[in-house]
């Protein structure tokens, strides 16, 4: 019988934001606090999940780093920028963008890093900080990129489909009509019109200690 604690506990977004990062000297370090994070998770799908990524996600910060370059940072397929398979480089992107930044600020979470706020990662984060249900309605909304990134993930048999499918876990099941969408987006692929973000700049950034 599943304890009542995996019933109720919240879903833990800044774990999985954290395991998003990019793995530096810091991230990497952190190995054994993140194992026993892990375990401290309740039974379930979430928890299997994140103990197999840590399984599969070896080696040094360097070769850490150079694999999360090779999978993030060098193949549109697996982009960690949500918007982006909906809109490319666009214009529709950087209004995307903008929304992004609005309504973490109006949630009282300004950016405050140089990352653009369509990173998973600061998805994640701000679902961790944000008034209550206003994060995973975010992430509920970029529901088909986050599904086709984790089918992407598997095809490269990367570890991190693992984190994927923990954050899938945690939010409600496709729909007919996401699953529609994951099906478009993977036969059509982004728009390729490279105007519309230069206007923008740098992002503002999510705050600080999303994750202790």
């Amino acid at each position: 019988m599943r304890r009542r604690r995996a019933e109720t506990a919240p879903p833990p977004w800044a774990l999985l934001s954290f395991l998003l990062r990019y793995p530096d000297v810091s991230v990497a370090g952190a190995r054994d606090d993140l194992a026993a994070e892990v375990a401290d998770l309740p039974d379930g799908p979430v928890r299997e999940a994140l103990s197999d990524f840590l399984t599969s996600w070896k080696g040094d910060a360097t070769a850490l780093s150079a694999q999360y370059v090779e999978t993030f940072d060098l193949r549109r397929r697996a982009s960690l920028y949500l918007t982006y398979y909906a809109h490319g480089d666009t214009r529709e992107r950087g209004m995307a963008l903008v929304r992004l930044k609005k309504l973490y600020r109006t949630a009282g979470l300004p950016m405050e890093s140089d990352e653009l706020p369509d990173h998973l990662a600061v998805m994640l984060a701000f679902a961790a900080l944000a008034p209550e249900g206003r994060g995973a309605a975010l992430l509920a909304e970029h529901r088909p990129a986050i599904e086709l990134l984790r089918l992407s993930l598997h095809d490269l048999e990367s570890p991190y489909a693992h984190v994927l499918d923990a954050i899938v876990a945690c939010l409600p099941a496709l729909t007919v009509t996401e699953r529609s969408e994951v099906a478009r987006l993977a036969r059509e692929g982004p728009p390729e019109e490279a105007v519309g973000l230069e206007p923008y700049g740098p992002p503002e950034a999510m705050p600080e200690g999303a994750h202790a």
